[in-house]
């Protein structure tokens, strides 16, 4: 038996030695300590021997399938870091292998667009925080006191806050407009300066609707600032936006803060004009409220209305957006959907 165990021992060495890959090292390392081995066979043939010599084979056999797994372990390691990372050689004529990098959200390479628009024509990027207050989301903008948007069916109230008023009285912000008192009263006029950021509000969310969405606001300030110039500044903008020109159209609305408003649309460009369930079939989309600024707001920014006149447009950046690229639900862009992102690299 014990020149058995110095055969197997020697025959397994040599095997393990003359494996040149870790797959063929792998049945090696079967064939020498598996369960239908050679060496396990002897050793399950102990019982059969006599007395005396049980214990000397059953040492010796353990003793040897140690050396194994030890000389196994060992030829692997040798295999792995000989092993080339390419099986083939390197064509290096040939294109490499491109990255898999992210990219912008479209929301925000829509906002950069923006900023750049605005920035050459002379405005300065403005931002405020999330939190706002009664103040300067409604009583500073010329809300009035039993007006639907300061209930809270509407505004998201911060809880604990809602039973005050004024600055003690909390919400996300509904809107961007109210940030345009908070600027002129620290910077003064004549301003020309635009806020982008996220708004919150408490409503129904569908294919064109979201409750926290992306608008991105913009306000002149002059003594003598003309209507037409308001609309000129529009039509510019969207034009650099998209790259051509954008059919404009402008109705009567009533805000707080202009007088007087406007509802300012743009041709569809999902369909063309032709009518979808993204402009709710009518071929036009509302991208922007504006209008004169109310002199009620130019008095809560400490400035005289009979010296300062202004124009706001308040734009909703997902419907952009979805005009650049033909998308036809707000929700996809809040839906972190990979499959949907990825298509904008």
């Amino acid at each position: 038996m014990r020149e058995r165990l110095e055969k197997i021992q020697s025959q397994g060495l040599e095997k393990i030695e003359c494996a040149k890959s870790v797959e063929e090292l792998q049945a090696v390392r079967k064939s020498l300590t598996g369960k239908k081995s050679e060496l396990s066979e002897v050793l399950k043939s102990l019982g059969s021997l006599p007395q005396e010599s049980r214990k000397e084979v059953g040492i010796q056999a353990t003793e040897i399938k140690n050396i194994f797994l030890e000389k196994l372990k060992e030829k692997e390691e040798q295999l792995i870091a000989a092993k080339s990372v390419l099986d083939e050689p390197i064509d290096l004529t040939l294109p490499g292998t491109s990255i898999n990098r992210g990219t912008l959200h479209p929301v925000t390479q829509m906002c950069y667009d923006l900023n750049d628009a605005f920035l050459s024509l002379g405005f300065e990027v403005f931002s405020e925080d999330d939190i706002s207050s009664e103040k300067f989301a409604f009583d500073n903008l010329n809300f009035a006191p039993d007006h639907p948007a300061r209930q809270m069916m509407d505004t998201y109230w911060i809880d604990g806050t809602q039973d005050k008023s004024a600055n003690e009285r909390l919400c996300l912000r509904p809107h961007l407009t109210g940030a345009s008192v908070r600027y002129l009263m620290k910077h003064g006029a004549p301003a020309r300066f635009v806020y982008p950021g996220r708004v919150y509000r408490n409503e129904s969310v569908d294919s064109g609707h979201e409750r926290a969405f992306f608008q991105y606001e913009a306000l002149i300030v002059d003594h003598d600032f003309s209507f037409s110039s308001g609309m000129v500044m529009i039509q510019t903008i969207l034009e650099k936006v998209f790259g051509r020109e954008v059919n404009v159209r402008m109705r009567e609305g009533f805000f707080p803060f202009t007088e007087p408003g406007y509802e300012i649309d743009m041709e569809c460009l999902v369909c063309g004009g032709k009518g979808c369930k993204v402009c709710k079939h009518n071929g036009w989309l509302e991208i922007m409220p504006g209008g004169v600024i109310h002199p009620n707001v130019l008095r809560a920014a400490n400035l005289d209305p009979d010296e300062w006149t202004g124009f706001y447009v308040n734009i909703g950046l997902e419907r952009l957006v979805m005009m650049r690229y033909g998308v036809d639900d707000i929700r996809l862009f809040h839906s972190a959907d990979l499959r949907f992102l990825n298509q904008f690299k």
